[in-house]
């Protein structure tokens, strides 16, 4: 399997996994009359496409364990972290879907990915303590401040719509909470040692091994959960009736796979850094990764325009936003080397 050597392969594994997971959520805005129910079954299928797209290029080429070897030697523990990480990350996805739909990408990707960023990291830092903590966790802090600078402008965008922006504010917050607790235990399952048959060698199970247990917990819990979601929808709309997903748009049907693929090719990259022969570990990466939050609200800011028409105040509030983010991020980019 491919492992990065060096720290810069591994930074623009990392910054691959921000751009991805930065970036997916555009696929919803393609599909505008595509209740987000029904996009999503499309998305979870999407994502265990692209964990055995990685796993058969990238998890089965160069030196170490290949990756058809590393699924069937993976032990039931690693195995049910993998689909436990799975199952906590959907749940957590399909509400920060819910609040993308009622609040914008501005602001559910800030709030959710803000908070998962804090507790992700802190708990990934137990797991693996890796790279510099005064840079880490200040990194952390300023990355904090911008949630909260990105929450005061949304307030300033839409004084006159407290109901709707408290929904979306709590959707964000829940989502962020269960989104940054599946991390630690993919981290957990990838350092999980795996024992030949007659004990002749050990190794771990691997990223791309991992990365398709992952995806097959996203496919499991998508079944129960988006079913409810469904019957009783959290974006304030009425329930969805599923003979709408056959008589959706093909194309339709392709951007949420898209959507899917494009957010498991962020994973694979971030699980990836987080195993590579430098000082990095999983707390790094899941944290620069989770600079996907100032990617989104790039898309959402200059390419959809949902801060079109806001105050001066709102928009100085955004500049304020992003500088705290790149202080923050290059604070956790520069960790690993001091």
């Amino acid at each position: 399997m491919f492992l990065p050597e060096t720290y810069q392969v591994t930074l623009a594994l990392m910054i691959l996994s921000m751009l991805c997971w930065g970036s997916w959520a555009n696929t919803l805005k393609l599909c505008p009359q595509f209740r987000f129910q029904l996009f999503y079954w499309d998305y979870s299928i999407g994502v265990v496409l692209g964990a055995l797209a990685w796993g058969f290029t990238a998890g089965s080429f160069g030196s170490g364990v290949p990756f058809l070897t590393a699924l069937k030697l993976t032990p039931t523990e690693a195995l049910a972290y993998a689909i436990c990480g799975g199952i906590i990350f959907n749940i957590a996805n399909l509400l920060l879907v819910a609040a993308i739909e009622v609040a914008g990408l501005a602001v559910a990707f800030p709030v959710g990915i803000g908070v998962a960023l804090i507790v992700g990291t802190v708990s990934s830092y137990f797991v693996h303590p890796a790279a510099n903590p005064l840079l880490l966790f200040g990194g952390v802090t300023l990355v904090t401040l911008a949630i909260i600078v990105d929450a005061m402008a949304y307030r300033k965008r839409e004084s006159t719509a407290k109901a709707t922006s408290t929904r979306a504010i709590v959707l964000s917050l829940v989502a962020g909470l269960l989104m940054g607790s599946f991390y630690p235990l993919v981290a957990h399952a990838m350092s999980t040692p795996v024992v030949y048959p007659g004990g002749l060698a050990s190794f771990w199970p691997g990223p791309y091994a991992i990365a398709f247990y992952f995806s097959i917990g996203v496919l499991l819990s998508t079944i129960p959960a988006n079913w409810l979601l469904m019957k009783k929808p959290l974006d304030g709309k009425p329930p969805v009736d599923g003979a709408d997903y056959g008589r959706a748009k093909i194309g339709w049907h392709i951007a949420g796979i898209l959507g899917g693929f494009i957010w498991c090719c962020g994973a694979v990259a971030n699980f990836v850094a987080s195993q590579a022969h430098v000082n990095v570990g999983p707390a790094v990466s899941y944290s620069i990764g989770q600079g996907a939050t100032m990617v989104s609200a790039c898309w959402g800011v200059f390419v959809w325009r949902e801060f079109a028409g806001a105050p001066r105040a709102a928009h100085l509030l955004l500049v304020l936003m992003f500088v705290f983010f790149i202080l923050g991020l290059g604070a956790i980019a520069l960790a690993p080397l001091y």
